[in-house]
């Protein structure tokens, strides 16, 4: 999807677009002094987006990240910190799902959203990315032992 944009770009570009998704619900929410809410998001996501292309010029690791050029080390290290975001979320919205029911309130039902829908996540990921009935093997149905180089 983002193979039309440049490497260095595709960072900067994608937190331009976030900030400018939450200005226009500022926008939209409208207020006394939304234009200050405006201001501010389209100035951190400014600079958040110089920072990511000002990375992305670098030699290092998070020169490779930010510049959307990381090897496979630098992908299993971002897969492994989105499952523990993941972990944590659920966590923390089993937590606050657990005060609330405690404490009788009406504010349990986010909580039980973003318990649901990280919940559905895990059990997709799981399904998407492997935990399905094996094939059998190449050589299952050919009546012959395999010969490793052990047996050679």
């Amino acid at each position: 999807m983002m193979s039309f944009i440049r490497p260095r770009w595709r960072k900067p570009a994608g937190t331009i677009l976030a900030g400018t998704v939450f200005a226009v619900a500022w926008i939209i929410r409208g207020g006394p002094h939304w234009w200050a809410w405006v201001t501010l998001v389209a100035v951190v996501a400014l600079a958040r987006a110089f920072a990511f292309y000002l990375w992305a010029a670098e030699d290092d690791d998070l020169g490779a990240l930010a510049g959307s050029r990381a090897d496979e080390r630098q992908k299993q290290l971002s897969t492994r910190s989105w499952a523990l975001t993941g972990r944590l979320a659920m966590v923390a919205a089993f937590a606050g799902l657990t005060v609330a029911v405690a404490l009788n309130e009406i504010w349990w039902w986010p909580f039980a959203v973003i318990l649901g829908v990280t919940g559905f996540s895990y059990v997709f990921g799981l399904s998407a990315y492997g935990v399905a009935e094996e094939d059998p093997a190449d050589h299952a149905d050919t009546g012959y032992p395999v010969q490793t180089s052990a047996h050679s």
